[in-house]
């Protein structure tokens, strides 16, 4: 078959299993199956591929098929125009959380030598960028499983960036240092929503979704925790599911530590990052 031919094929079998953006799943593959870039395909679309190559696309084609996101296919996510190696160990991080990053960004750059935790880091992204966009920056990460902790180290060495990453359940292992910012994208989606989410999302890491009953655990266990390790004045920073806007702010206002609370919309105008500083 010509790259054309396979193409169509790939993308006609996606989309006749009302796979989303079939065309796009199906080119990157082809790409990642030829380990070729996006201008090879149409320069030399009536080119034949190996038998071999065949194989392993259509072997692939199933796999998206069969509810493996492309991102674990691939082992590569792109984040804050960086490249993250991630695979089933990991949640894939989402261009929705590039909010989340910017903000902080905006707010570490106020300080001279701002102190960084990200907690529940996952494959590094939030911490590693924040790191890459503040170099004066310290930052540190944690994380409750050993195997998501091995890729964010291995994301961090691939993309030259140094950050000190802890083995904890949220505070628990992380040292008596008072920080300039918290952040974190933890666990939000209700237990009986999971079920119910699109395949390729359930085959996603259960820890890196599940929030408890309400999908607010994660949030009442850092905001009751947090106070202990900020200064006066510095920022918690939350990402939050598009309708936990009132519910994060009433934890976050329930310990009557916080002011300057406020909520920032992602590109598709949800609700997505709580900001809270530190004072009276």
């Amino acid at each position: 078959m010509t790259i054309k031919e396979i193409l169509n094929k790939g993308t006609f079998m996606l989309k006749d299993k009302d796979i989303i953006t079939p065309k796009l799943k199906s080119r990157l593959l082809l790409q990642f199956t030829l380990k070729k870039p996006r201008e090879y395909l149409i320069i030399y679309d009536n080119k034949e591929i190996s038998k071999s190559d065949e194989e392993k696309y259509f072997q692939n084609i199933q796999k998206i098929i069969d509810g493996i996101p492309l991102q674990y296919i691939t082992n590569s996510q792109e984040f804050m125009k960086m490249n993250f190696f991630v695979n089933d160990k990991v949640l894939i991080p989402r261009h929705d959380t590039e909010i989340l990053v910017e903000e902080v960004i905006k707010i570490g750059k106020k300080m001279k030598n701002p102190k960084i935790l990200d907690l529940c880091t996952g494959t590094g992204a939030i911490a590693i960028s924040l790191k890459k966009y503040l170099p004066n920056s310290t930052v540190y990460a944690s994380d409750i499983s050993k195997d998501a902790l091995e890729i964010a180290k291995k994301n961090a060495e691939s993309n030259n960036i140094n950050v000190e990453f802890f083995e904890s359940d949220l505070f628990e292992n992380i040292p008596n240092i008072k920080f300039d910012i918290i952040v974190s994208n933890p666990p939000y989606i209700r237990e009986d929503i999971i079920p119910t989410l699109e395949k390729q999302v359930q085959n996603e890491p259960y820890i890196a979704l599940n929030g408890g009953i309400d999908g607010l655990d994660f949030y009442r266990k850092i905001v009751n925790k947090c106070y202990d390790y900020l200064k006066y004045n510095s920022y918690l920073c939350f990402e939050i599911g598009y309708d936990q806007k009132i519910d994060v702010i009433e934890i976050i206002e329930n310990e009557k530590k916080f002011k300057d609370i406020h909520c920032i919309k992602d590109l598709y105008d949800n609700d997505r990052v709580i900001i809270a500083k530190v004072g009276d």
